[in-house]
Formats: C-alpha cells, structure tokens, sequence
C-alpha cells in the first residue's frame, strides 16, 4: 500500500506496548518483579499472558470465534491512512550551515512521519521506484545513488526516515528482494526496512524483515517504533465440495484448537552490513492482550535507534487489530475501530452513482491520478466473513445469529518520553469510529477525540451524528464531551489547535464547526459555518487564520472540483470564509495525505499537487502554487515536470509526470516526481534546474 494514499492511511492498533518487554510487570529498586496494576474502563484493559500455554490457550479460544468454512475468511484490512497532518515550524531547528528549508508536514513538531522525500538543507533524499538518490542542494547535482530493490520490483512503494547519515527505507509491500539477491534469497513474506549509511557513498548497513504487513511508523529523536500486523500461520486444507458449510467450520476449528504457539507468534528477520541474517520471534512474554480480542491478528511494534543500527528491534506485540496511530514526543496513542473494514482511501464517494459524471476515470485516486472516487462501491461486510459475536460462548455453535460488533473506539496510550519500548499508561474507550490521526489531540493533560456513529465506511445516514470528547490522559477517562455535530452527515475532516477544536461535516453542505476546548469538563460549540464542498484537510495559517484544502460540490452533494479555502476563525462565534480557489474537474492528493501539502508561512506560499480528469494538458500532472495572505487565495502559477519520453506501442510508460511532492530550500522551489526534480524560483518561479532520474 503505497504511503501516498497511504496515509488513507495508517496506523494500527500497534504500539501496544508495556514497559520494558511488554510484560505487564515492573521491576522494584530490589531486582523483584511485581505485577503492574491494570488500568481498566469499562471492559477494556490490557495485560500480559502469564505464559505460552496461557496465550495459547487464550488465541485459540478467541480465534475459534472467528474462523469459518473457508478459515479467516474476512475482508483483507486496508487502511485509509489519512493520518497526515500538522506542520512543523517552517525553518526551524536545522544545523546552522545548511539553507533555510520545509520539513515534512507531519502532525506533531518533533514526531517525523515517513515520506518520499526528506532535506536538512544541504542535501535532499528521496526514494523512487527502489533508489534511493541523495542530491546536493547546492549544486543540484545526484551525489549519490543506491539501487535497493531489482529493476523488476521499481512498483515496490517506499518511504524515509532520516536522522543524521541514517536513512531507514521502509518498503511497506510484501515480496521484495534486495538489489542483486536474486538468485540468493527468496522474497520477503513481509515488508522491509532498510537501514542506509549516507556519510559517504550511499551502503546498506543493515535490515529488518517482518513477517505481516506494514502498519505505519513514527520518529522522534533518532527513534523509530514500526508497527507491523501479522496473522496467524494457520494452513487450512481443501475439505472438498462434499461438506457443508456447518461442518467445514467446525472441521477449521478443531483445526484452531490445534495450533501450536508459533502460528501466532510473530517472526522478523535481521541483517547486518554483510548480509549475516537471523531469524527470531517474539517471545510470549512480550505479547499483552486487551480483554476482548479476536486472537486473528497481532500487532508488533518494533523499537529501532538509528545511531545504533538494527540488531535489537526490542519488539513488544499486542493481540488485537488496531488502525489509528497518533504521537506527540512523549506520548503514543493507538486507537482501534474493532473489526470495521476500510477501504484505502479516507473519503466518502459522495457522488450519487445515477449522477455520476461518465467521463471520469475509474478506480481509486493511486490508479487513475485523479481525485475522482470509485465508481461501484465495495460493501461493508463480505460475504465469506466468519459472524461476529463479542458476547458469545468461546466455542460458539455455526448456527449462532451474527451479531455486529459496537461501534466504538478503544484507546491506548504509551509513555515513550524514554528510550527503548513504550511504557503502557492506560486505556479508554468512546462511542463512535475515527476518520484519522487527527481525530486525536494531546493538550494540557487531556486527549480530545473526535467520533462519528451511525455511519457506514462510505455513506452518512439519517442517524449520524459526531461527538468530540475530552480523556484524562493519564487515565482516559471521560471529563467532557459535546455532540449533535452534523446530524445526518459525518466528520471529513478535524483540527485541533490549542484550546480550539474544528470540525468538518458534509452529507450536501459542509458545515465546519468551531469549538471551546478550554474548559475540559465543559466543551462547547462555539460557531458554525454551512458552505458547499468539504474540506477534507485543515491546516493552520497564523492566528485567526485557517487554510481548508478539499471539494466543491454543488447543493445535492455532488463534488465539481478541487477548492482551497481560507476560513477567517478569529470570531469563534462567526466562521467565515474570505477567499476560495476552486478547479474544475480536478482533485489533489493532498485531499487524502497532508505530506503533498507544502506552506510555506514566511511568504505565504502553497504549494500541492493537482490533477484533472478531463485531459487539460496545462493542469495534468503540475504543482498549483498559490499565495495565501491574509484575506484571499491566489493563484501564482503552476509547474510542470516534462512529458515521459514517447515509448513504443504495447510498452508500459516508465515514468509518471505527476507532481507528488515539493519542499523549499533557500529561495528555490523543489518539485519532485518519478521523473525527476525540478527547481523554480520562489519568486517568479522562473526555472532553474532540472534533475533527472535517468
């Protein structure tokens, strides 16, 4: 799943952590181990298994729940990783000799999320279709190039992290193999996190290979927690065409109450410079469960300091599904949405499908390039998926009536104000699911959360509403709440910024709510604002000010187009809108990952990627560079990176010309596509370098 639409987007109920090694105990000044004390609020708590026969016993009896005539059998999770989010200081915090510079936009200052590309201001790396390539910023030549995957895996998606000459390259597919291993090794069940030594000619120096999926991952310092999902390894034969459905469930379930240990217990792989690996699991004494889980997934995250290389990951697991991750520097909270399905991409298709216009590409926004939703929309729940019944006996009987599960979120928080693994603080839960990292919000000793229930994954009903509520954060318990927000609609968007709360819903209208946070015990609805379209991300634009990056739509709901707004919040009681920019037929990537989305507050500048859907040759593939002041939007210009070398029918085109990203060094704009970089000026955006990848 590829971090663009990835961040739709994203995350995971992973960082489930205890103190050192996950389990559950503590260790007293005198060597002792002492059991921890469980927080617990409601039915949700979080403790270890006493042992391997107690977590085994426990996986199977969950895990029986779940199974089926075809085994798991459920809908693969796809994560809208929309969790992008909130700018760093633009500027600050670099080394003295290096220009002045963007930095990724990312939700918290000093938590770095994984991008494309990254630059301290002297040098910029990026990683594209399996190379990485580090350029001087100076003299805009390629420095250095390493080839990490073979030239048949350039499809593999990838993303860094960088701190110092460290570069972690964290290829989230399955199936990869490393460049010039071919004939060596068989691919990776799983991702691959690549550590790279950029002091002097790019080299691989190490590697971590994961037996699951890629989840998401976060930085502070020189420290990366990766959460990785895995499943259990539990083969289920061909039982022929002769059984009933009822006794091939019970056939795959004895087959459940079988398994040993290790079908659940997670596995990665580690690699030194030389390519020396070891394979490991994680221990049981590692694994924590809260009370209520399904014993199909377990999620893994993995501690790695990048000044210390990669041969202890200090791996802790939870036995749960999870698919928010939202971190502060000294705070990590994972949230789940227990068993909901998600579709990777973090808005609704709000076109009406009889309305929907007819020359628009099909698929989603990583297929077509455009922002244009699926035409044929998936339904919630498969066919084949095993009934789901949280109350049931451990060995339910087939026959059992399904029963949804609720729709509430749980949420777990973890210290990790110190080094190695996160120390589990406490856990809550709300009504309601999130659309995504920004849902969450740390602020003076509380958690702000904002939910939408009754809602499926694609559509509003009459009865959504949405809820923010205030948790204690050393407890998660509930102090505050206010909801009535959107009756009939459900939240695209929110931002919280101090004190205050926004909050976007849209069904037809967008209403975007302005809310006192001030009082944790007594939130209000301050103000309110219907318009047309949705903001589907809000990013702030100094005081009074908010930058709204989304949709038109007309008055039935129908989207027209990309609009960037600039909302006036100065009065909380009287929102307003001062200036809107709107394209026809377009859509940006930065509607569903805020890493696309540059502003730049010394000069006002805005810079995302944007994409038609009608074959307009000057807005195809370019970068819109916008002005934001502080009463209007307005449009600069537009840079485009060359059309792909023709190629000979029948041939795939190797390259793509869209714009994904842009950063500010200095006074020069970079722009960067699978084709290349280019450099304009800030001011005038005259050209002044192009740098391709040959």
């Amino acid at each position: 799943m590829r971090t663009s639409i990835r961040t739709a987007g994203a995350v995971t109920l992973a960082a489930a952590l205890f103190t050192t090694g996950c389990s559950g105990s503590t260790e007293s000044a005198d060597g002792e181990s002492r059991t921890a004390p469980v927080v617990e609020l409601g039915k949700v708590k979080l403790v270890s298994y006493s042992g391997c026969d107690d977590m085994l016993a426990g996986l199977r009896a969950a895990a029986a729940k779940q199974v089926g005539p075809w085994g798991f059998g459920g809908p693969q999770i796809m994560y809208a990783r929309s969790d992008v989010a909130e700018a760093k200081a633009i500027g600050s915090g670099q080394d003295q000799a290096s220009q002045e510079h963007s930095t990724t936009n990312t939700h918290e200052a000093g938590v770095d999320e994984p991008d494309m590309v990254k630059t301290d201001g002297n040098r910029v790396i990026t990683v594209n279709r399996g190379v990485l390539r580090v350029i001087d910023a100076a003299t805009k030549k390629i420095t250095g190039t390493l080839k990490l995957v073979s030239p048949e895996q350039s499809w593999a998606p990838a993303d860094l992290l960088v701190s110092g000459d460290r570069a972690l390259v964290l290829f989230s597919g399955g199936g990869i193999i490393p460049y010039g291993a071919v004939a060596k090794q068989a691919p990776s069940p799983g991702p691959r996190y690549v550590l790279v030594d950029l002091s002097g000619e790019p080299k691989v120096i190490g590697s971590l290979t994961p037996n699951g999926s890629h989840v998401d991952a976060r930085m502070v310092g020189s420290t990366v927690r990766i959460v990785v999902r895995s499943q259990p390894d539990i083969p289920f034969p061909d039982l022929g065409p002769k059984l009933s459905e009822q006794e091939r469930t019970l056939k795959n379930r004895t087959i459940v109450n079988n398994a040993p240990i290790t079908a659940w217990l997670p596995t990665f792989e580690t690699a030194d410079a030389k390519g020396v690996s070891v394979k490991k699991s994680v221990g049981c004494e590692q694994v924590s469960h809260p009370d209520d889980y399904t014993g199909t997934s377990l999620l893994t995250v993995h501690t790695l300091d990048l000044s210390q290389g990669l041969t202890d990951t200090a791996p802790i697991s939870v036995a749960a599904d999870g698919d928010t991750v939202y971190g502060t520097g000294t705070s990590l909270y994972v949230a789940s949405n227990p068993r909901w399905w998600w579709w990777p991409r973090p808005i609704d298709d709000v076109v009406p499908m009889d309305d929907a216009p007819t020359d628009a590409p099909t698929g989603t926004p990583a297929e077509s390039g455009s922002a244009q939703a699926p035409q044929v929309e998936p339904t919630q729940e498969d066919p084949s998926a095993p009934p789901v019944d949280p109350s049931a006996d451990p060995t339910p009987t087939p026959e059992e009536t399904p029963k949804q599960p609720p729709e509430e979120t749980e949420i777990h928080r973890f210290d990790i104000s110190a080094p190695g693994a996160p120390r589990y603080v406490a856990s809550g839960k709300v009504s309601g699911r999130l659309i995504n990292q920004y849902a969450m919000s740390e602020y003076q000793g509380h958690l702000r959360v904002a939910t939408t229930t009754n809602s499926t994954v694609f559509r509003s009903t009459e009865n959504s509403s949405s809820t923010v509520y205030v948790l204690k954060d050393d407890t998660l318990a509930k102090v505050g709440e206010i909801g009535g927000l959107g009756n009939g609609e459900r939240i695209y968007s929110v931002r919280f910024i101090g004190p205050v709360g926004y909050v976007v819903t849209f069904k037809q209208v967008d209403p975007l709510y302005t809310l006192d946070l001030s009082d944790p015990a007594n939130p209000r609805k301050t103000g309110e604002l219907k318009i047309t379209g949705y903001s589907a991300y809000l990013h702030p634009a100094g005081d009074g000010r908010l930058i709204g990056i989304g949709q038109e739509a007309n008055t039935e709901g129908r989207t027209l187009g990309t609009q960037v707004s600039l909302f006036d919040v100065s009065d909380p009681a009287n929102p307003r809108r001062l200036s809107q920019m709107f394209q026809k037929d377009s859509g940006s990537e930065a509607e569903w990952d805020p890493h696309a989305f540059l502003y730049w507050a010394k000069t006002g500048m805005a810079v995302l990627p944007l994409n038609t859907w009608d074959g307009t040759a000057n807005t195809t593939g370019s970068a819109l560079v916008l002005k934001i002041d502080d009463s209007a939007v307005t449009r600069t210009g537009t840079v485009v990176h060359p059309k792909p070398k023709p190629v000979r029918k029948g041939e795939p085109i190797l390259f793509d010309p869209t714009v994904r990203r842009a950063v500010v060094i200095g006074d020069g704009l970079w722009t960067f596509s699978e084709q290349g970089v280019k450099v304009n000026a800030m001011d005038g955006l005259a050209e002044r370098s192009w740098i391709p990848f040959g």
